[in-house]
């Protein structure tokens, strides 16, 4: 057991920033494969759909992660799995630049969404272990803006790196970051572990219904922000004849305020109701994405800004609320489960669909339908009783 922090000064809040670059890092490398996906689809001459698949494995490969986290992080220790991943995606982005065959890119998304999915389930209970329950909201809402941020500042980071190298070098960049992290936090970091048999606790978690009505809602929170985001440069550049750099640009800026989005509602789920919180979220986020789907294009970028802006506020309030619902002892886990089958199906077969749909008809369409199918699940957050 370590001390817990009691506020924010000192090492406490140096040893907060060292967490969110860590999950920044690890977010950015995940999707930067969006910004660039225009660049791979051209260079090896494949469809929308094939090129959207690379969100499959990625999504594949990280769910299978969180879970395998989920069972044995705890037991084997939560710092010792974090410099694991570190050093994984250090590796993995060190041998991407390598592949000549598109087939291949298949393979290493799903090690780099594997190395990825190791994190989020070690780093959550991690922190609450280092911070006290009263400020969990605020913690776990500002170390959620790592993905936030990242999702701003990816598309720029891209546009930035290809301007001095090939899309190949920036996974050497990406390398050479995740090995300077793993060194540092072997060193800046205590041990935690969790006691107990991680196959009794996964089945005490599979029996309740919670865990599948939270995962019902991560799955299309997750769809309406990464299948949405993975598929916004081609959408642009595709269909609507946007240059990659507008495009790009365009992404990253409707993601501008995500990070202050983040924040607040870390805040506001210290003082008001959680379950409204998110109920709000992931209701206006579906109606915004339905919006996305149909407004006229010159409005698409507006439109694509508001729905950044709901859809982000969902995660940390999401986070928290599986922190709640959930004990110690199953916390890691459930966060691995609900991750699991949330990357799964909303990160990778939503793209993927979206990617379908971009081939046979137009992606404005399955952004429409996606839209509805959001709005209808919000209702399930009055099924969580834990958050009364």
């Amino acid at each position: 057991m370590v001390e817990r922090y009691p506020d924010f000064r000192g090492k406490a809040l140096l040893f907060l920033f060292f967490l969110w670059f860590i999950w920044f890092s690890n977010f950015s490398v995940r999707i930067v494969f969006s910004p660039i996906l225009p660049i791979l689809e051209d260079e090896f001459m494949v469809s929308h759909a094939r090129a959207s698949a690379i969100f499959i494995f990625l999504s594949t490969g990280y769910g299978m992660a969180v879970v395998f986290s989920g069972l044995f992080s705890g037991r084997y220790g939560y710092k010792k799995t974090i410099v694991f991943s570190l050093v994984c995606l250090s590796a993995v982005t060190f041998l991407i630049p390598f592949i000549g065959t598109f087939s291949f890119l298949y393979f290493f998304a799903l090690l780099l969404g594997f190395s990825v999915g190791l994190y989020i389930p070690s780093a959550i209970p991690l922190i609450t272990e280092y911070y006290a329950e009263r400020n969990w909201g605020k913690v776990i809402a500002f170390h959620d803006t790592g993905a936030s941020g990242a999702i701003f500042a990816t598309p720029f980071i891209a546009l930035l790196l290809l301007h001095l190298l090939p899309w190949r070098g920036i996974f050497f960049v990406y390398g050479c970051i995740f090995l300077a992290c793993s060194i540092v936090f072997l060193f800046v970091s205590s041990e935690v572990r969790i006691a107990g048999s991680p196959w009794s606790i996964f089945r005490d978690i599979i029996r309740i219904p919670s865990l599948w009505l939270m995962a019902a809602i991560w799955v299309f929170g997750a769809g309406a922000n990464l299948g949405i985001y993975a598929i916004v440069p081609l959408y642009l550049t595709k269909e609507l004849h946007m240059d990659i750099g507008h495009a790009n640009t365009l992404l990253g800026i409707s993601r501008l305020v995500s990070i202050g989005v983040a924040i607040a509602c870390g805040f506001l789920v210290d003082r008001f109701n959680l379950r409204k919180i998110m109920f709000v979220m992931v209701a206006t986020t579906g109606i915004s994405t339905i919006l996305l789907g149909l407004v006229p294009v010159r409005h698409v970028g507006l439109v694509l800004f508001m729905q950044a802006l709901f859809v982000t506020g969902f995660f940390p309030v999401g986070l928290l609320a599986i922190a709640r619902t959930f004990k110690r002892e199953m916390r890691g886990l459930a966060t691995g489960v609900i991750l699991c089958v949330s990357m799964i199906i909303g990160g990778g077969i939503v793209p993927y669909l979206l990617g379908i749909s971009g081939d046979l008809y137009s992606f404005r369409l399955g952004i429409a339908i996606l839209g509805v199918l959001v709005t209808l699940v919000s209702v399930l957050v009055f099924r969580l009783k834990e958050l009364e």
